[in-house]
């Protein structure tokens, strides 16, 4: 899949709708009860761009930017503002934030990732898109520096540590992300009389597996 590591205007992103979607299948029995399973491991995220224009000049940047990605052609980032960081959005990302795994004296290569969880159930979001100097990472409690002690593979989401954590050791990470999406969409429908009268035109984007 064509992916440019380019993301979308920030500020166009800010005034836009969206979220995760899950897909459930549910078969209703004959007594009544339910069975519910889901044949995606992770969700699927939707957004609308066209919601945070605010003036023709930022349609002709959305233009712009369509134009280059060729409309659904090549993926591009996403920041999702109501879910970007590894804390909570008050808060700055910290190097524990985030429990990576466990060194077992070999592995220097891990996934970043981060954890939702609520009354007892977790589930783990892979991030493959962080933030270029967002990232921190910490080795059992200690801090590591980026360039010093570690890498970041900006376009996979992988820390690799130059030495391979001890085996036991907690590996821990904060950083800030995108989300890897492409336009839903081959056509963009815009009317200045319309935008001038407050009809915003609907941009779909959507979430892409990397």
């Amino acid at each position: 899949m064509a992916f440019h590591e380019v993301r979308f205007p920030a500020n166009l992103s800010f005034g836009s709708v969206g979220g995760p979607e899950r897909r459930t299948e549910i078969v209703t029995l004959a007594n009544g009860f339910e069975e519910r399973n889901s044949p995606w491991a992770h969700a699927r995220r939707h957004y609308d761009a066209g919601v945070g224009l605010r003036s023709l000049d930022d349609v002709g940047r959305l233009i712009a930017f369509f134009e280059a990605r060729g409309g659904q052609l090549h993926g591009f980032r996403w920041k999702d503002w109501a879910d970007y960081k590894s804390c909570a959005a008050s808060r700055t990302p910290d190097y524990e934030d985030q429990f990576l795994g466990l060194g077992d004296g070999v592995t220097r290569a891990f996934a970043l990732r981060k954890l939702y969880a609520s009354g007892g159930a977790e589930y783990y979001r892979p991030v493959t898109k962080p933030v270029e100097g967002t990232v921190t990472a910490g080795i059992q409690g200690d801090h590591q520096a980026e360039a010093v002690n570690f890498s970041v593979n900006f376009t996979d989401g992988y820390v690799t540590f130059f030495e391979p954590p001890a085996e036991g050791a907690r590996i821990t990470a904060g950083f800030e992300f995108d989300v890897p999406v492409r336009f839903d969409t081959d056509r963009i429908a815009v009317s200045v009389q319309s935008f001038q009268a407050g009809d915003l035109p609907q941009v779909p984007v959507v979430e892409v597996r990397v």
